[in-house]
């Protein structure tokens, strides 16, 4: 996240993401009718940056969309990202995806030091599978994804990042997938924006014994760690399984003390 310089007579503009060479930029209503101006400032400031939009809303549906308007430049919502050794195509408009989460992928697949076999819940255009698959020794990487579109992207990106032979992405709901798989993982990544721990029945009944589990959460800073851990061990509970909590950690800000946050625990 990025802060703009001042505009001239104006409040500074809150903030913009960079994914790719496309910039999403959040305008207060003090700043409406100044849009383009803010939007040139940004494509003077960042030489890189092809096309800026602005956010409307929050991320909305089960899909977690949230709606641009067009403000300046080349009039398109497709790009390719570069992070963590990887390079990750996708459409703005259609996907989820925050550039923001960079630093949490790589701390996630630093972990991985063996040849897991990994399972990423709600995997967006790929980029925890891709990232592990081409970055860590893991045998293999499964990807479960519901947004056509974004697992259309995933499979380009596995090509495109060569990591075919590592890589198994699917489409549709994680609760009738994930079953049909017969497998047992030996570490599970749960990166849904919110409510992720609705799913954690089924993230338990494909875990190996002394899996990880990487349970992502929204949660006020009054709240950290303790609501989210509870929730992890409350689902333990349910299927009679116990576990180990290994780490919590903020990765992410959502409003004045609230953050996103990720639960490690460990099956024991």
């Amino acid at each position: 996240m990025n802060s703009l310089p001042k505009i001239t007579n104006t409040r500074k503009i809150r903030a913009f993401d960079i994914i790719g060479d496309i910039a999403l930029v959040e305008v207060p209503k003090e700043l409406k009718g100044k849009e383009k101006a803010a939007a040139a400032q940004i494509m003077l400031q960042q030489k890189n940056v092809k096309a800026v939009y602005r956010k409307v809303g929050g991320h909305e549906g089960k899909l977690r969309i949230q709606k641009l308007k067009y403000i300046r430049g080349e009039k398109r919502t497709v790009t390719t990202h570069r992070e963590n050794n990887t390079s990750l195509k996708l459409d703005v408009a259609k996907t989820y995806f925050s550039s923001r989460q960079a630093t949490e992928r790589k701390r996630v697949y630093l972990q991985v030091k063996k040849p897991e076999t990994i399972l990423v819940m709600f995997s967006g255009v790929g980029p925890f599978t891709i990232e592990i698959a081409k970055n860590t020794p893991a045998k293999s990487v499964y990807g479960v994804e519901l947004n056509k579109t974004a697992h259309k992207y995933a499979l380009a990106n596995a090509e495109l990042n060569r990591v075919e032979a590592k890589t198994t992405f699917l489409c549709g709901d994680v609760r009738k997938i994930v079953p049909r798989l017969n497998k047992k993982f030996d570490r599970i990544i749960m990166p849904l924006p919110k409510g992720a721990e609705s799913f954690l029945s089924v993230a338990f009944a494909a875990a190996k014994k002394r899996a990880i589990i990487h349970l992502y959460d929204f949660e006020k800073e009054e709240d950290i760690p303790n609501k989210a851990t509870e929730k992890a061990r409350k689902a333990a509970a349910a299927v009679k399984r116990k576990i180990r909590i290994l780490d919590v950690v903020k990765c992410g800000q959502l409003a004045p003390r609230a953050y996103r946050v990720c639960v490690d625990f460990k099956i024991i």
